[in-house]
């Protein structure tokens, strides 16, 4: 497994330095005048591809060590990892024509997640077994379609969710590489090895294409790349949980409640006043810290002092995460305690905002 994460790592890598010397022409097409956007210059968006290129090629390496009989304990993904990558490929595709073109709409992408999610559920067979609540557990039992629409919609949403906090360098795929690891450890624990390895050679590629993101911004992952970690996440949780009866359903929940949450306030606060929640703006948390509290950056060049401010917001959500991922490692077996960690989150994300907003946060905070 570690040789394979060192294959990952450095394909992305590669492939990520090919992209940054190759598409910085390219990358003058995108829009300068968008409300997300926190940098300067014309940097390609295409880390998506790369990291999904080397989970590929990583893949067809475990494949010919199986075949060649090169390792006794070699992992036996078989048929199960062929359908994985086709399940993924309508979503990873469509994140990765929009980063290429521009000209890929919320709602195409929607339905692309959505079809993701349906081939997840017909050639995975995932769904949510249970809820571990008992009037929740009672309903999926009398009404299995139930389980399946519940997969389809976390699949469909959750590489959303990482596309909307993927606003800064560094910020979503550290956030994907704690969860990776937050997973990985649990099944390890439950001995599912297979599962293990896609998290762990996901997590290696994310490092890889990091090295150009985080701290000097040369490249960003674009759709494609929040796609890419929302359905491996998203696929791998609904995995564990459903092969380990000892697993709590709101484990993964806990891990995801920082995107997931922010994916839902976010179209609150839309709603609420008026605007459609498909429509891009600038008042997400990431955004507010940006502004409010990384503030006291000197430097002469306004290109350096946007990007030292861009660096130093990933590390406050990152923070934040460590919160919710801590107490679900901790509590992964234990339905309540992870219900509770949820509900506090929620309530402080909330608290948190609204401080931020009301410009009343402590001095030593900024």
């Amino acid at each position: 497994m570690i040789f394979l994460a060192v294959v990952a790592f450095l394909c992305s890598l590669i492939g990520a330095g090919f992209i940054v010397r190759r598409m910085r022409g390219h990358a003058k097409r995108y829009g300068k005048d968008l409300p997300q956007r926190f940098h300067m210059g014309n940097i390609p968006r295409l880390g998506g591809l790369a990291m999904f290129v080397s989970l590929v090629l990583t893949v067809g390496v475990a494949g010919l060590q199986n075949w060649w009989g090169y390792y006794g304990n070699a992992l036996h993904w078989n048929q199960w990892v062929l359908f994985f990558f086709i399940a993924m490929l309508p979503a990873v595709a469509g994140g990765i024509a929009e980063d290429m073109t521009q000209r890929m709409t919320v709602r195409y992408r929607l339905v692309l997640t959505l079809l993701t999610g349906l081939l997840a559920v017909y050639l995975l067979g995932m769904t949510v077994p249970r809820m571990g609540l008992v009037w929740l557990d009672a309903a999926l039992s009398a009404a299995p379609w139930l389980g399946m629409a519940l997969a389809v919609l976390a699949i469909a949403g959750l590489p959303h969710a990482f596309n909307i906090i993927d606003g800064y360098n560094g910020l979503a795929g550290m956030v994907a590489v704690i969860i990776c690891a937050a997973l990985t450890h649990v099944a390890l624990q439950l001995g599912d090895r297979e599962l293990a390895a896609i998290l762990v050679i996901t997590a290696a590629a994310t490092l890889g294409f990091m090295f150009w993101n985080y701290p000097m911004g040369q490249l960003f992952a674009g759709d494609g790349g929040a796609y890419v970690w929302g359905i491996v996440i998203a696929f791998c949780s609904i995995t564990l949980v459903q092969r380990h009866p000892i697993v709590s359903p709101w484990f993964p929940m806990l891990l995801l409640i920082y995107p997931v949450w922010e994916t839902m306030f976010s179209i609150y606060r839309k709603l609420a006043r008026g605007d459609s929640p498909g429509m891009a703006d600038a008042l997400h948390l990431h955004q507010l810290i940006y502004r409010r509290i990384v503030r006291s950056v000197l430097d002469e060049n306004a290109a350096r002092r946007m990007l030292r401010r861009n660096n130093r917001t990933a590390p406050y959500l990152w923070a934040f995460t460590l919160l919710t991922v801590v107490p679900a490692v901790l509590f992964w077996r234990n339905t309540y305690i992870l219900i509770g960690f949820c509900a506090l989150f929620c309530v402080s994300y909330v608290a948190a905002y609204l401080v931020i907003v009301r410009f009343k946060l402590p001095g030593w905070i900024r």
